[in-house]
């Protein structure tokens, strides 16, 4: 993939970015306990773009950071019943406002992709970055996300060999449909300016299926 290495997304340079173990200085940092070694030797190539909202269609609280970081109160709304005990992570979650967490190391293996298969390739958590968006599945999301989530791409592809992008809904047809219709994968691309061949078939104009 080719892009242009002074390209930036907002006000923060790609080039400005600073990494320490797998860490993005420039956001906040949550660490979380749910994470385990990539396979040796493994390729970090691809983006998984999710989205989240505890309780669905509920924005702004700390419910996500939470769950990820293993301290959700499962008696807390009806709906956490249904999760009760999972262990899940993100390597990064984008609320609405724009603002980015890390929750695990991109050097690390987040638990966020499950039963997954991407280009022929099993288990997509070994070799791929997940991202998560605040919102609900199918809704739409707002400019700052994809501004943010854009940047956020960028940077990674700077230092990681990135080749494709794709929704857990791509990665996972039948069992996940997050990010769902309302994420708009024309605007990221736009954003992007990443080629066609990055993005998952038939998310692009003119791209055969």
């Amino acid at each position: 993939m080719k892009t242009d290495p002074h390209a930036h997304t907002g006000e923060r340079a790609v080039e400005a970015a600073d990494w320490r173990d797998g860490w993005l200085g420039s956001v906040a940092n949550c660490p979380s306990p749910n994470f385990g070694p990539r396979p040796d030797k493994t390729d970090v190539d691809l983006i998984v773009v999710h989205s989240i909202s505890l309780p669905p269609g509920i924005f702004g609280g700390r419910e996500i950071e939470q769950l990820f970081t293993n301290c959700l109160d499962w008696d807390a709304h009806p709906y956490f019943q249904s999760i009760r005990g999972t262990e899940v992570s993100s390597h990064f979650l984008i609320r609405r406002d724009g603002s980015v967490q890390q929750f695990v190391s991109v050097n690390d293996r987040a638990w966020h992709a499950g039963r997954s298969c991407w280009m022929e390739r099993n288990n997509c958590n070994d070799y791929s970055i997940g991202i998560e968006l605040e919102g609900l599945e199918g809704g739409s999301f707002e400019p700052a996300q994809y501004e943010q989530l854009a940047w956020l791409c960028r940077v990674i592809q700077a230092r990681y060999p990135i080749r494709h992008i794709a929704g857990h809904e791509h990665i996972a047809p039948g069992r996940k449909l997050d990010p769902g219709a309302g994420f708009d994968w024309i605007r990221l691309q736009q954003l992007l300016h990443w080629p066609n061949q990055c993005f998952p078939d038939a998310v692009i104009p003119g791209q055969a299926s």
